[in-house]
């Protein structure tokens, strides 16, 4: 039985290349802060690329993060996530994220790919919503996606652990990463 093609199942579904809308999108993270609660924040400046082909499965993302851009409402603590405890920017100036392939996971998509932190690459999937495409008030077309993964900041080379008395350690090994894009096809 040959599947269904991908760009039947979305409404609207356009080819071409989008580029995200930083004033409507959100490249965010959250890690386990104190082993009780978490702490979340967000890349400012990025730029990510999609481009969609007439078969979904063919379309692929490229995306830059800017990690001195890092923004989780402290300036103390960004700064200390900027050094060679973590993210050590001088060094390593971007993360990146580039697709290596697409498929169905039951109700939704994978995108499988590569990513690039601290001068390390690894595999890593994005789970994706595709939100949907349409129109928006100026004449031009928007899409919307929702992704989200988990990676381990250890298999990055980022391993600065420091243990707390009552058992555990200051900040978890494990980073949610969520992605909300509101995307614009370029002309």
């Amino acid at each position: 039985m040959n599947p269904v093609p991908a760009t039947i199942e979305i409404p609207g579904y356009l080819a071409g290349t989008w580029k995200a809308d930083p004033v409507h999108s959100e490249v965010a993270f959250a890690v386990r802060h104190l082993m009780i609660s978490k702490t979340r924040g967000r890349f400012t400046t990025y730029d990510v690329t999609i481009t969609t082909t007439e078969d979904l499965l063919g379309s692929s993302v490229a995306v830059t993060i800017d990690l001195a851009s890092i923004d989780t409402g402290n300036e103390m603590r960004d700064n200390h996530l900027r050094t060679a405890d973590y993210l050590e920017v001088e060094k390593y100036p971007t993360m990146s994220y580039r697709s290596t392939g697409i498929r169905r996971t039951g109700d939704g998509w994978a995108v499988d790919g590569e990513l690039t932190l601290h001068g390390v690459t690894r595999q890593v999937p994005l789970a994706v919503e595709v939100n949907g495409f349409g129109s928006d008030q100026w004449g031009g077309q928007r899409a919307g996606f929702s992704a989200t993964a988990e990676i381990d900041r250890r298999d990055f080379g980022i391993d600065l652990s420091t243990p707390l008395d009552a058992g555990g350690v200051a900040v978890g090994d494990k980073v949610s990463i969520s992605l909300e894009i509101q995307a614009a096809l370029q002309k």
